[in-house]
């Protein structure tokens, strides 16, 4: 079984940054697509972006795009997501993910294992 703990969240002012990470163990971590969701209260958990096993191979949602980074450092069994220029509706519960390699999908049924979530909030 492979665990996800994200870690890194809190309040930050519109414009500003904050770097997520998710650290994994229990399985080969480098084994593993990942990728990041997001949940903001009200509303379905959306893709962000992911990340292929071997890190060179990225994917973002347009509302991202320039703005956010994924990276993984299969040394250290973790990845991130390096949040910039933050905006008031970037307010949400990111949960890190990740299934087997060859999927990369944006799709919450992509992904067999998650992560309980780390609180972002922006404000304006």
């Amino acid at each position: 079984q492979l665990q996800l703990v994200e870690s890194g969240g809190g309040l930050v002012q519109a414009g500003g940054s904050l770097r997520l990470s998710c650290a994994a163990s229990g399985r080969t971590f480098s084994n593993y697509d990942m990728a990041w969701f997001r949940q903001a209260p009200g509303k379905e958990r959306e893709f962000v972006g992911a990340i292929s096993w071997t890190g060179r191979s990225t994917y973002y949602t347009d509302s991202v795009k320039g703005r956010f980074t994924i990276s993984r450092d299969n040394a250290k069994n973790t990845v991130y997501l390096q949040m910039n220029i933050l905006k008031p509706e970037d307010t949400a519960v990111y949960y890190c993910a990740a299934d087997w390699y060859g999927s990369t999908g944006s799709s919450i049924s992509d992904y067999a294992y998650w992560g309980h979530g780390t609180q972002v909030t922006v404000s304006s």
